[in-house]
C-alpha cells in the first residue's frame, strides 16, 4: 500500500470514528411542553416518588391483615428417646397404627418408661388464625389509606416542582441565547469601531488612549461573552438532568420569552386554596388522628379464633395420627408500664404539630403568592421602559457612531453609548425572563 492510499485509509477511519460519536451525541429541538412532558416521563426524582406510591399501596395490602385469616403449614421432624416425648409421641401416633399395636402394657412398665427405645415422629401441623376484633388494627387499615392519599398530592407536587424547574432551565437558556446573540452583535459592530480607531491611530488622526479604550471594551465584551456561554452549559446541564438525558445530548429550545398582551386574569384570583401539597398536609392531619386512635385502642382487648389440625407419623407429611384443636383467646392489655398512655400523649402531639404544620403551610403560600403576583406586575412595567430605553440608546448609539466616522464624537462618547444599548438590550432580555419565571412561578403557588 502507497504512502497515498495509506493517508487515505487512515483518514476515512478517523472520519468514521467521529461520526460514531456524533451519532452517539442528539440535538434535540424541543418546545416548552415538549421538555415539560419529557420530564414528567423520564424524570428520576419523579420514578422515585411514584415508587413511593407503590410502597403506600403496599402498606394498604398489608393493613387487610386486620380481617383476613393467617395460614400456617408447618412440619416438625422429632427423634428422641427422652421418656416423655416417646410416649407422648405413641400416644399421638396411635390412632394411625392402632392394628399395627404400636402401643401395649409393656410400654407402660417402669423399665421401658425410663428407658425406652427411640421414636421417630413426623408432625405435619396447619394453623389458622382469625381475628375478630383488634380495633388497633381496623384503625391501621384507614390510616394507611389516607397516607396514601396524602403521598399522591406529594406526588402531584412533585411533578409541580419538576415542571417549574423546567421552565426556570428552559427559559434559562433562551435568555443566555439571546444575551450572547446581543453581545455577539455588540462585538461585531465594536470590531469595526476598533480597526477605524486603529486605522485613525496610524494617519495621527486618533490618539493611542482612544485606540486602546475601543480594545479595553472589545476585551470587556468577549469576556461578558464567555460568561454567557457558561451561563447557557449551566442550563443545558440542568436541562439535561431533568430530562435524564445524555452527558453530550444538547437541548435546542424552540420558543422564546412570550408576554402576555394584559396580565392573565387569572393573576388576580390566585390563591393556595386546594393546592396539591396543602392537601398533602391535609391528609397527614388525618394520618396522625388515626395515628392518636390507634394508641387509645390499644387500652382495649383484643380476640382472635384459632384452629389447628395436626397429623403424626413416623413419615414426611404422613397424614396418620390426626386431631384437631379450635380456641378462642382474648387479650386485654391491663397494665404495660405507662408505654400505652405515652404512645397516646405523643400521637396527640403529633397531631397537633401537623395542625400547625398546616396552618404554617397555608400562611406561607399566601406569602409567596402575593410575591409572584407583584413580580409579575413590576417585570411588565420594566419591559416597557427598558424597550423605550433600548430604543433610545440604539439612536443615539447609531448618532454617535457617524459622529465618530467623520471624527466629531469623542471616542468616550462613542463607547459610552455602546455600554448603554448593550446594556438596555440585556435588561429588556432579563425583565422578559423575570416576566415568565413570575407567571410560572405564579401558577406554581396557587391551586391548579
Amino acid at each position: 500500500m502507497t504512502k497515498k492510499a495509506t493517508r487515505k485509509f487512515f483518514g476515512l477511519l478517523i472520519a468514521g470514528f467521529a461520526t460514531c460519536s456524533q451519532a452517539d451525541a442528539a440535538t434535540m429541538r424541543l418546545s416548552l411542553d415538549d421538555a415539560l412532558k419529557m420530564a414528567r416521563e423520564r424524570n428520576t426524582m419523579l420514578k422515585a416518588q411514584r415508587a413511593k406510591n407503590d410502597q403506600a399501596d403496599a402498606r394498604i395490602v398489608q393493613s387487610k391483615q386486620a380481617y383476613l385469616p393467617k395460614v400456617t403449614l408447618s412440619e416438625t421432624l422429632l427423634h428422641s428417646n427422652d421418656p416423655g416425648a416417646v410416649l407422648v409421641g405413641k400416644l399421638q401416633q396411635e390412632s394411625a397404627y392402632y392394628n399395627l399395636g404400636i402401643m401395649d402394657m409393656g410400654d407402660f412398665s417402669l423399665h421401658n418408661l425410663n428407658h425406652p427405645s427411640a421414636i421417630t415422629d413426623f408432625h405435619t401441623s396447619l394453623q389458622v388464625q382469625q381475628p375478630i376484633y383488634n380495633r388497633d388494627a381496623i384503625i391501621g387499615g384507614k390510616m394507611a389509606r389516607s397516607a396514601r392519599k396524602a403521598q399522591g398530592f406529594m406526588t402531584d407536587r412533585a411533578v409541580e416542582n419538576i415542571d417549574l424547574n423546567v421552565k426556570k432551565a428552559f427559559y434559562g437558556l433562551i435568555l443566555a441565547k439571546k444575551n450572547l446573540d446581543a453581545t455577539e452583535q455588540s462585538i461585531r459592530i465594536m470590531q469595526g469601531y476598533s480597526s477605524e480607531a486603529a486605522s485613525g491611530y496610524a494617519v495621527g488622526l486618533v490618539t493611542k488612549s482612544d485606540k486602546l479604550s475601543t480594545e479595553v471594551r472589545l476585551a470587556e465584551l468577549r469576556d461578558q461573552k464567555l460568561q454567557i456561554q457558561d451561563a447557557i452549559k449551566n442550563a443545558q446541564d440542568a436541562l439535561r438532568t431533568m430530562l435524564a438525558l445524555g452527558p453530550d445530548d444538547t437541548v435546542q429550545p424552540v420558543g422564546d420569552l412570550k408576554v402576555d398582551v394584559k396580565l392573565p386574569a387569572s393573576a388576580a384570583k390566585a390563591n393556595a386554596d386546594g393546592r396539591s401539597d396543602l392537601k398533602a398536609l391535609e391528609a397527614f392531619q388525618e394520618v396522625t388522628g388515626y395515628q392518636h386512635d390507634m394508641a387509645r385502642a390499644q387500652y382495649l382487648p383484643r380476640v382472635n379464633a384459632f384452629a389447628q389440625q395436626n397429623w403424626h407419623d413416623n413419615s414426611f407429611l404422613g397424614t396418620e395420627g390426626s386431631s384437631w384443636t379450635i380456641g378462642l383467646n382474648v387479650q386485654w392489655n391491663i397494665f404495660d408500664g405507662m408505654a400505652t398512655k405515652g404512645k397516646v400523649q405523643e400521637a396527640k402531639a403529633q397531631a397537633l404539630e401537623a395542625q400547625y404544620n398546616y396552618q404554617a403551610a397555608k400562611e406561607q403560600s399566601d406569602m409567596e403568592i402575593a410575591v409572584a403576583r407583584r413580580a409579575l406586575v413590576t417585570s411588565r412595567e420594566r419591559i416597557a421602559l427598558t424597550q423605550k430605553s433600548l430604543e433610545a440608546a440604539k439612536v443615539s448609539f447609531d448618532f454617535i457612531g457617524e459622529q465618530f466616522r467623520t471624527g466629531m464624537a469623542m471616542t468616550f462618547e462613542l463607547l459610552m453609548r455602546e455600554q448603554a444599548w448593550t446594556w438596555a438590550k440585556m435588561r429588556l432580555n432579563q425583565a422578559k425572563y423575570d416576566y415568565c419565571i413570575a407567571k410560572s412561578e405564579l401558577e406554581y403557588y396557587s391551586a391548579r
